[in-house]
């Protein structure tokens, strides 16, 4: 029970991290002066009890530890069960899962690599044509310019990845808060699913409205 409570709090840790993240990454739809003043504020949170951009340091190294103890979690109840049954029956019946599950392990991986790349590319500007901090919105725009599609493309892969990732989490979790007749399965399923979809549409709407040239 220990590792599922760590695999529960650490999941709506994230999940609210990921709404958050893009409900402020819609406001590029508002223009330059207002997404560009928007991060500005971000760096400025705390002020002036904590310096500089000490908060959003705090924040990403929260969760940082809440990913790898997702993924510690994760990975030591994935190695449990494979333990429990360590023999397999030759004519044993498949057990049909959702694609969602079946794929958590190399969509976990996308998304880890993902993370690292986003990370070097808009937190440092390493990887960034701009790579101005002062400059957000540019930074954005360059990102994923017509140019640079296989940004887009790596980008709308994780994005997905981690669609599936939340339309299995959600439906575990609303299945395990007592959703298991045959009508509450339903409706947990249709819940994760419009849930995924919603998140992964505001997130993948940034980077094609600068493919488009929507947002130039």
């Amino acid at each position: 029970m220990g590792l599922k409570a760590v695999m529960a709090v650490t999941g709506i840790v994230l999940v609210l991290f990921l709404v958050a993240h893009m409900v402020g990454n819609l406001k590029v739809f508002a223009g330059q002066s207002s997404f560009d003043h928007y991060a500005h504020w971000l760096r400025e949170i705390g002020a002036p009890v904590l310096p500089g951009v000490w908060f959003l340091w705090i924040l990403r190294a929260g969760l940082l530890v809440a990913v790898l103890a997702h993924i510690a979690a994760a990975t030591t109840l994935a190695l449990r069960a494979r333990a429990a049954r360590p023999v397999r029956y030759a004519h044993r019946k498949k057990v049909q899962g959702s694609y969602a599950a079946r794929t958590m392990r190399w969509g976990g991986v996308i998304i880890l690599l993902f993370v690292i790349y986003h990370i070097l590319d808009l937190t440092t500007g390493t990887l960034n044509p701009v790579g101005d901090p002062t400059r957000p919105y540019a930074n954005v725009v360059a990102d994923f310019a017509p140019s640079r599609w296989y940004v887009t493309l790596f980008y709308t892969l994780a994005v997905v990845s981690v669609g599936f990732h939340l339309r299995h989490g959600v439906f575990s979790a609303l299945r395990s808060l007592g959703q298991q007749t045959p009508n509450g399965e339903r409706r947990a399923r249709v819940i994760a699913l419009a849930f995924a979809v919603v998140l992964c549409a505001g997130y993948l709407s940034v980077p094609f409205a600068v493919l488009t040239g929507l947002v130039d």
